[in-house]
């Protein structure tokens, strides 16, 4: 583990406007697939407190972006700079408007250096309580530059930059480390998902090996079991969840990822509430499904000690038949590549592609037995264990970061 130095400051280290040593890149291209760029970014790909970019969109696929960045320059995400979006890119291309370019001017200021200056408490604050707008908040340039910190000699910043690389090298060996079970976890669930390779099917969907393909319905067949989707109109309106602050939770699209459930929301209903909005409830053991998003389909299932909640509309509960299908079975196979390309394919629309409960109930899953479900299950849990493991170590590693960038630069 990195150690935390509290560097020693001298009369060396000059008090600087941050638009006195950094240049605000204006470069723009009206036609970026032209001159030869592939790749976009928007503020949905970059991630908080991470400074590689690990996502990005294809131009292929149609955007008006004109705002042009080079390989090294900062990119600093200006549109609710409370999110804390900074990275840098090893590509060119173009980005959004609500992400500002930015580089070192003159020679006063180590360029990998920048981010981390971006990255402090002290800056982030000068942003977002210099950002204008209420729905969407947004920094100005103008505002920006004059942000005012201490700068050290060049020397005494290579010194600087050696520990704090130090910190992003250790976090992205973890990320790596969670990346590799990931992709191992993919490999099985497709493995699993196109299983029809072990055998020609039969006129009544069993494969070799005792293997059938069923219907998401069928899986779903039984007393207690079923599918349904979240209340819409006046059976869940804003009223009802706004003004508790605790109660029954309500989950929404946000609040479902892949293989994770988590409650960013933060909304509830009353107890009353609850009663008459019974038949939405989601419980330990359900598989919730994102009937619309980018890219809709994304699929968890409740863990233990969830407490009872209400899934909103846009979500799918599947309550399977445990007899016949495992929870985390049918979670995997949905999250596969396979099962994506599926939901796809019957999600119409571009800018907010949906499907419909009707077309998620009709697709096959290629189903084996309950035991090799099991094995297959319990491999993927000590996968995500790994994932979950590495994730910690990493996030650890952004806090002691995020000390060690305080110390340095301690907020006035």
């Amino acid at each position: 583990m990195p150690e935390v130095k509290s560097p020693k400051r001298t009369a060396r280290w000059t008090k600087v406007a941050f638009g006195d040593i950094v240049r605000l890149c204006t470069e723009r291209s009206s036609d970026p697939e032209a001159v030869g760029f592939e790749r976009y970014i928007g503020l949905e790909h970059l991630d908080p407190g991470e400074l590689r970019v690990r996502k990005w969109g294809d131009l292929a696929d149609g955007v008006t972006f004109t705002n042009v960045f080079r390989p090294g320059q900062v990119l600093f995400g200006k549109r609710r700079a409370y999110q804390r979006k900074v990275a840098v890119a090893d590509f060119s291309g173009v980005c959004s408007g609500d992400i500002y370019v930015l580089e070192p001017k003159g020679d006063a200021l180590l360029p990998e250096l920048l981010p981390f200056i971006c990255q402090t408490d002290a800056f982030f604050e000068h942003a977002v309580g210099t950002s204008a707008g209420s729905l969407s908040p947004r920094t100005n340039w103008e505002s920006l530059a004059n942000f005012e910190f201490a700068l050290p000699p060049i020397e005494e910043q290579r010194q600087l930059l050696r520990q704090l690389r130090s910190f992003d090298a250790a976090s992205q060996d973890h990320a790596a480390i969670a990346d590799s079970c990931r992709a191992a976890i993919a490999s099985l669930s497709e493995q699993h998902a196109v299983a029809e390779v072990h055998g020609a099917k039969s006129r009544r969907g069993v494969l070799q090996n005792g293997w059938r393909h069923l219907t998401i319905k069928e899986l779903c067949e039984g007393e207690n079991f079923g599918l349904t989707l979240g209340p819409f109109g006046s059976d869940l309106v804003v009223e009802d969840y706004g003004k508790c602050d605790r109660g029954t939770p309500v989950l929404f699209v946000a609040d479902v990822q892949r293989f994770r459930l988590e409650h960013v929301s933060k909304r509830f209903i009353s107890e009353v509430k609850h009663v008459s909005l019974r038949a939405h409830e989601a419980l330990p053991g359900d598989v919730l499904v994102t009937e619309m998003g980018w890219p809709p389909g994304e699929a968890c299932v409740v863990p233990d000690g969830w407490p009872p909640s209400i899934i909103k509309a846009d979500l799918i509960r599947a309550r399977v038949n445990p007899s016949i299908v495992l929870p985390h079975y049918l979670e995997a196979v949905l999250n596969s590549h396979w099962g994506q390309r599926q939901i796809v394919r019957i999600s119409p629309g571009t800018t907010r592609p949906r499907m419909t409960l009707r077309d998620f109930r009709d697709i096959r899953i290629a189903t084996p037995p309950i035991g090799v479900q099991r094995a297959f299950t319990e491999a993927v849990a000590r996968l995500q264990e790994g994932i979950t493991q590495a994730e910690c170590r990493a996030q650890s590693l952004r806090v002691i970061k995020r000390l060690a960038l305080e110390r340095m630069w301690p907020r006035v």
